[in-house]
């Protein structure tokens, strides 16, 4: 089995979140795919940000967020406005 933090884009943290949601290795992380994981780490952190979500689905490609395809992260930027909460309006 493939350690998680053997893929790029995944430090401690964002490995803790990813156990805490039941995702412990690369296979795992792989089967689930980027949206899945996304939304278990959502469910328990709220802040979980489009970034993360893209550091997820570089994970899984093997290569640095921000060398993800444009349509790539177009599509990813979709689905993160689908899920992300409305923002609170202040006064």
């Amino acid at each position: 089995m493939g350690e998680l933090t053997a893929l790029p884009n995944l430090g401690k943290v964002l490995k803790a979140q990813l156990t805490e949601a039941g995702i412990t290795t690369s296979e795992e992380l792989l089967k689930s795919g980027s949206r899945e994981a996304w939304l278990r780490i959502f469910a328990f952190d709220s802040s979980a940000c489009y970034n993360r979500l893209l550091a997820l689905e570089g994970a899984i490609r093997g290569v640095r967020y921000h060398l993800l395809p444009q349509e790539v992260k177009a599509e990813l930027k979709e689905f993160y406005a689908l899920h992300k909460p409305p923002k609170q309006k202040r006064g």
